[in-house]
């Protein structure tokens, strides 16, 4: 049997995947079983941070593959404390926990949120205000925080102690702070599975404000827009908001799994042995990865994901059947006029540069960090004729 027949007969089927199959890739290309090639702008979902099989994280995986693969987390290991002690550094946040994904990071900061509250004004304070729109996880728990409610329709009951609040709303926000007795407000500073949409300052001003006023617990959902995605090396730092939490995965781990729960001054201590766990958080050879992918995030590579990021911007807005680009830095969302993004990202597929889908009719750009400029502009041309195509058929 073929490999898309294997694997329609055997998977689960809870996911609608492309008609390709990645065989190999290097750097911001992927090659399908015919030898094709293809320009990733998705990266994995952001994941591949420096694209495929980057030489320099490869050595970093497989040089600790070689000594330690795993040990549990009953004992000590270089990668895992050297990884925290960089992230603690580069952020300004104290202590960290390690998981597997995105949505366990995000559970863990619901539980230090909690924790906090329950401890310093009461149990029945476990309220967390998240976004319409936000997109947490997939678990039951982050599934109730999403603000979204089609995720919601097939999975109720849903974890009790979320509510949700429209984005760049500063009165609603403090209101819902008011009538519930809450805990944390969570957010994305760049929304990407609902939207590909940046938060305004203004109301990040607000939630620094009411995270002062009424000793909330400010978790800041970094999975997707986090480890120099935004130019920052996190999103949160183009704002004036210091978190409490800040999660992470995807990136950071340059495609093997890891979740990271950072935890700030005011719940750094939060947790106790036993709280929390994870059998493979905080996995050597995923952390000699993530520890080797932190360290390559400087200041040069930040300028260069500005200048990608204006290029597209310039280049897509002034595109036929355009009507708004959204996002920040390397993490882009493309509106059309007329027509589907879902079948202009078949267009782009069938010209060999892969593009992925956002809500609110959205095509979405994630492409590596490192994308060489000349690829770069090649794809681009391809998003924008498919626009044009889309458009004239629509």
């Amino acid at each position: 049997m073929q490999i898309k027949e294997l694997d329609q007969t055997y998977v689960a089927s809870t996911y609608a995947r492309f008609p390709l199959t990645i065989v190999k890739g290097k750097g911001s290309v992927a090659v399908d079983e015919n030898g094709e090639e293809y320009i990733d702008m998705g990266s994995g979902i952001a994941v591949n941070l420096f694209g495929y099989s980057d030489d320099t994280w490869l050595k970093a995986v497989t040089e600790q593959l070689g000594t330690v693969q795993h040990t549990s987390n009953l004992y000590y290991t270089g990668p895992c404390a050297k990884l925290a002690e960089q992230l603690c550094m580069k952020t300004g946040m104290k202590k960290v926990f390690y998981s597997n994904s995105g949505a366990e990071a995000n559970e863990c900061a619901i539980k230090a949120a909690r924790k906090y509250a329950a401890e310093t004004k009461g149990s029945d304070y476990y309220t967390i205000i998240t976004l319409k729109n936000s997109f947490h996880g997939r678990t039951l728990t982050t599934l109730s925080a999403t603000g979204q409610e089609h995720f919601h329709e097939l999975f109720q009951p849903l974890t009790p102690g979320f509510v949700h609040a429209d984005a760049d709303d500063c009165e609603g926000l403090e209101k819902l702070v008011k009538e519930n007795k809450t805990a944390g407000i969570m957010i994305e500073c760049v929304q990407g599975e609902g939207g590909v949409r940046a938060l305004s300052q203004e109301f990040v001003s607000c939630i620094s404000r009411l995270q002062k006023e009424y000793d909330l617990v400010v978790i800041d959902d970094e999975v997707q827009a986090g480890n120099g995605r935004t130019g920052k090396l996190y999103a949160y730092m183009n704002y004036d908001l210091i978190p409490d939490v800040v999660t992470t995965a995807k990136g950071i781990g340059g495609g093997l799994p890891i979740g990271v729960t950072m935890l700030g001054e005011k719940v750094k201590d939060i947790f106790h042995p036993g709280d929390n766990g994870s059998t493979f958080g905080g996995n050597p050879a995923v952390c000699a990865g993530a520890l080797s992918n932190i360290g390559r995030l400087d200041d040069e590579l930040m300028s260069e994901v500005v200048k990608k990021s204006n290029y597209l911007f310039d280049k897509l807005e002034s595109a036929e059947n355009v009507k708004q680009v959204s996002g920040m830095g390397l993490m882009i969302g493309i509106e059309p006029v007329k027509g589907k993004a879902a079948d202009i990202v078949k267009k782009c597929l069938e010209n060999h540069v892969m593009v992925l889908s956002a809500g609110g009719n959205k095509v979405r750009l994630l492409p590596a960090l490192n994308i060489p400029m000349e690829l770069l502009e090649k794809a681009a041309e391809v998003i924008a004729d498919a626009f044009r195509q889309i458009g004239e058929e629509s």
